[in-house]
């Protein structure tokens, strides 16, 4: 499925890619046979049958652009997954058909699915702020003499160094890097609960299924479902806005600093770029 192409204005080719639906669904699958394998690790099915389904837990087995349809019409994109990843696990092996999804909710793929290809894009998010943060602390490093003209209310006010102004952008930046992370701890965690949260289908054993579940994704175990509390969720992406205000007032004083009557700094220019 094309990416609308605004979005590729405003994201990256490797951003776009982990939030495409591609990577979606291979982690929705992902989650699908780590479950069964969990599962089966703690008894409740037979391994085979784990086996089976996790044979089937590959991306290219489906048609990604139908799943988006009949998900559309579901609600849930998990539905229709479920569905035909049931039907192919039938249709090789019928008796582990019956262990497909067992014990989880659409909520618990869905949400656990976001936390993976989350956890990516933070990755790279992280790996980027780190190389802005150094660049710009090493042009300030070369720039800690250079006079630079500073304004109040837009009014020529008095002279400090470039290199001070450049500290200013990657101060922020910085501590909007340690805040992502220690958002990220809070809010990307495994979500596993079952119909209503209470892994009632798995009984006694529930508790040990979702710690085998969480080591498997790589995940850390909240001991409860969160699918009905989102503040932690939620406070990681207000994390994210407010790197990106800091990295908007940068970008704004990029623009004035520019201008031709001010003429104070200056992008290079690029192939395909505009002289504007």
């Amino acid at each position: 499925m094309p990416e609308p192409p605004f979005e590729r204005f405003l994201s990256t080719p490797e951003m776009l890619e982990v939030f495409g639906a591609r990577a979606l669904v291979q982690a929705m699958l992902d989650v699908e046979a780590a479950l069964a394998r969990a599962e089966a690790a703690e008894g409740i099915l037979p391994m085979a049958a784990a086996e089976a389904i996790a044979a089937h837990c590959t991306v290219e087995a489906f048609d990604v652009d139908v799943l988006a349809a009949e998900g559309a019409r579901a609600g849930s994109l998990a539905i229709p997954l479920v569905k035909r990843l049931t039907a192919c696990v039938e249709a090789h092996q019928h008796a582990a058909a019956a262990w497909v999804h067992w014990g989880g909710t659409s909520q618990d793929v869905i949400d656990t699915a976001m936390v993976l290809c989350t956890r990516r894009a933070l990755a790279l998010l992280d790996a980027a702020l780190e190389r802005l943060v150094e660049a710009t602390i090493e042009l300030a490093m070369r720039h800690l003499e250079t006079p630079a003209l500073a304004r109040t209310l837009m009014q020529p006010a008095q002279v400090v160094s470039f290199g001070f102004k450049l500290v200013a952008w990657a101060a922020p930046l910085a501590r909007g890097r340690e805040r992502l992370q220690h958002a990220s701890h809070a809010a990307l965690q495994l979500q596993f609960g079952g119909a209503v949260g209470t892994l009632a289908t798995l009984g006694a054993r529930g508790p040990a299924v979702a710690r085998r579940l969480a080591d498997a994704l790589g995940l850390d175990d909240p001991h409860g479902a969160w699918h009905t509390q989102r503040d932690a969720w939620v406070a990681l992406g207000c994390e994210v806005g407010v790197v990106c205000g800091s990295l908007g007032k940068i970008a704004t004083d990029l623009a004035l600093l520019s201008q031709a009557e001010i003429g104070e700094v200056a992008e290079p220019t690029g192939a395909g770029r505009g002289g504007s």
